[in-house]
């Protein structure tokens, strides 16, 4: 309220209870879709359980039709090729969704999609491409380690400042990946460093593009299935047009003809296991949160690399195990960090005061047979157990 010359406006603002429209995107509290299917009618667990066995099924099978792919003989150059027929799949799969929504109003502007298109086509066209360089577990160690350029770009672009827990965890993912990268340089006779360049600059992609597309689907309230459709059409043109500009559109298509079904076949399965997997991926995220749905995704990544070593027969070494693990214990530092107060971890002090209670406590004095002293005090352990549950010693003997 305001007075101006004497007279007063007033200023009203009205707030619906409800809205007219809302988004068919964002469901109630009561209600989850999920590929058409009502999870909202399950029991907690069951939910869980579905959405944990899709996210390892359908992402199972993308790592295995990706690979499978990559595995045909000549394919390896066509990896921009492969993106261009993925994007093609998300744009209709996006499209036919859309169709089934209520609402399907153009929401977030073209300016900001061009942007989105532009870092998606660096993801995964930087991504399959690596495919042709690198061996399959090593890309999917190095997508694990996506902190790692946002931590960079968070401290040269937007000027922030990270705890130790957020410095120890990038630091185990950084000589994590390089053991791991010296590992697959000395078993793979075809190492070349142009696959470590390329996967490298797709993670910075992916890492800029999550805080776009989360800024833009909550400022214009965009929905899954609007953004899916205009970013992956606008990428589909900007590769369309980098493959003719350079040339390399023929060669893929006719070699894709030739192999019709190890080609579009496989990509096909690619693009609707990727499609679906993401929306398991959405679900897990809203009914339990990012913390889950990020443990449940590592758990995948480290299956897919098991499978990868089975299925697909490659050079190994145990140094993999060694530098994954340390990569593992970067992502726990990670996740640790954002959720310290769900997380309840034992201080550095109540472990050293454990182990010593457990060192003193089998203290051997000079002279005693140490045999002796640890027999006797599993008997003391088994008459006090006995006691408490009521049995009797002699009923065991």
């Amino acid at each position: 309220m305001a007075e101006m010359n004497g007279s007063r406006k007033h200023i009203s603002i009205s707030v619906p209870d409800q809205p007219d429209t809302m988004s068919p995107h964002i469901k109630s509290a009561e209600e989850l879709r999920v590929i058409g299917f009502n999870l909202s009618d399950f029991s907690r667990t069951m939910q869980f359980a579905i959405c944990v066995a899709g996210v390892f099924v359908f992402y199972l099978v993308y790592g295995y039709m990706q690979e499978l792919i990559f595995s045909l003989e000549g394919f390896k150059p066509f990896g921009w090729y492969l993106t261009l027929v993925q994007f093609a799949f998300y744009s209709t799969f996006g499209l036919i969704e859309l169709q089934f929504t209520q609402d399907k109003r153009k929401r977030i502007p073209w300016k900001t999609y061009m942007l989105i298109a532009f870092l998606t086509v660096g993801t995964m066209g930087l991504s399959n491409t690596s495919l042709g360089y690198l061996n399959y577990p090593t890309q999917i160690i190095f997508k694990c380690c996506k902190l790692i350029p946002v931590m960079i770009g968070g401290v040269f672009i937007q000027g922030k400042r990270y705890n130790f827990t957020d410095i120890s965890a990038a630091l185990c993912m950084s000589f994590g990946l390089i053991w791991f990268t010296l590992a697959d340089s000395k078993v793979t006779p075809n190492f070349n460093f142009v696959g470590i360049t390329l996967i490298s600059m797709a993670l910075c992609a992916d890492a800029a593009i999550g805080n776009v597309q989360e800024k833009a689907m909550k400022l214009h309230n965009g929905s899954n299935s609007e953004m899916v459709l205009y970013s992956y059409s606008i990428g589909f043109v900007y590769i369309l047009m980098g493959l003719f500009c350079t040339r390399g559109l023929s060669p893929a298509f006719v070699f894709c003809s030739q192999h019709p079904m190890q080609t579009y076949g496989y990509a096909f399965m690619l693009s609707l296991t990727g499609y679906f997997g993401i929306s398991f991926v959405l679900a897990l995220i809203k009914l339990f949160g990012a913390l889950v749905a990020v443990t449940v995704t590592t758990g995948r990544k480290a299956m897919t690399m098991c499978l990868s070593f089975l299925i697909f027969s490659k050079p190994f070494t145990f140094h993999y195990i060694w530098s994954g693990l340390l990569v593992i214990i970067g992502i726990f530092l990670n996740i640790y960090s954002k959720n310290k107060d769900r997380i309840r971890l034992p201080s550095l002090r109540n472990v050293w005061n454990i182990i010593q209670k457990k060192t003193n406590k089998f203290t051997v004095p000079d002279g005693v047979d140490p045999i002796l002293v640890f027999t006797s005090d599993m008997i003391e352990q088994s008459r006090h157990w006995m006691a408490l549950t009521g049995h009797s010693a002699e009923a065991h003997l």
